[in-house]
């Protein structure tokens, strides 16, 4: 059977997966963690990725058109919906808590290299 590479980006984490897997599913395989709360619906639009080359994904179906709108014209895709229909690269945004604690240790750690 045909698998299919998937490589998240920034953690490097790269996942074979079978034709038509979501992208949900494939960081999932990876233990990559994308933000969800609607189990896969196109309900809650926290599971927004970005794939520059699409080529390896499906094309953008209703559901996802008409919840991301213009950012699909950015690459914006929803994991839960985006299938992989070949080798595709995907942007995974950070998550917000890790992002706030990441700013917090950063400006810590310049202000104790300031004493």
């Amino acid at each position: 059977m045909t698998m299919h590479r998937v490589h998240f980006e920034p953690m490097d984490v790269v996942v074979e997966v079978r034709p038509g897997t979501s992208l949900l599913e494939a960081a999932r395989k990876g233990n990559v963690t994308i933000r969800t709360r609607c189990a896969g619906v196109a309900g809650c639009l926290m599971c927004k990725v970005t794939a520059e080359d699409q080529s390896g994904l499906s094309p953008l179906g209703r559901a996802e058109q008409q919840k991301l709108g213009s950012q699909t014209s950015r690459g914006i895709r929803l994991a839960c919906q985006a299938r992989v229909q070949g080798d595709v690269t995907v942007q995974v945004p950070e998550d917000p808590l890790k992002a706030a604690i990441r700013a917090q240790l950063a400006k810590q750690k310049e202000e104790d290299t300031l004493w």
